[in-house]
């Protein structure tokens, strides 16, 4: 499985992503942060059989609404993920692969509702409560993966 932290980790909620992956590696596990351009997200995921990426997103509720994304069996929409300066981001990334053939084939995205995405700002209490949620999410699913 490896792990993928989408964001700028200097623009307030936007960091989500690359503090879980950051937490995800402490403990162990195969993570990754990128900043969410496409081409280098295909390129990460290439080849790969499990893919799992945490990213801030505009998904509904309120700010720390986590969804669970089965991005195999779901269609994106780019709307969703539109806190990235990319044109083609996540959402572009991973439709692309669909369209060729190549993505992989367990591939969930975790998308936390944020508020705030101001350069300069830290996570907000709801976004940093939500994240640490699912790095424990995450940890206890690659733990039960690992069990014979």
């Amino acid at each position: 499985m490896l792990i993928i932290g989408v964001g700028h980790p200097m623009r307030g909620d936007d960091a989500a992503g690359p503090i879980a992956a950051e937490r995800l590696a402490d403990r162990g596990l195969d993570a990754i942060v990128l900043d969410g351009e496409g081409a280098r997200l295909i390129h990460a995921w290439e080849g790969r059989d499990q893919i799992v990426v945490i990213d801030a997103a505009d998904g509904g509720g309120p700010p720390g609404t986590v969804h669970v994304i089965d991005a195999a069996k779901e269609a994106l929409s780019s709307g969703r993920f539109h806190y990235s300066s990319h044109a083609f981001g996540l959402a572009e990334a991973v439709e692309t692969s669909r369209a060729l053939g190549d993505l992989p084939p367990n591939f969930t995205i975790y998308a936390i509702t944020g508020a705030d995405f101001t350069l300069g700002k830290s996570l907000s209490p709801d976004v940093a409560a939500a994240v640490e949620r699912v790095v424990e999410r995450i940890a206890e699913s690659a733990e039960k993966a690992e069990m014979p």
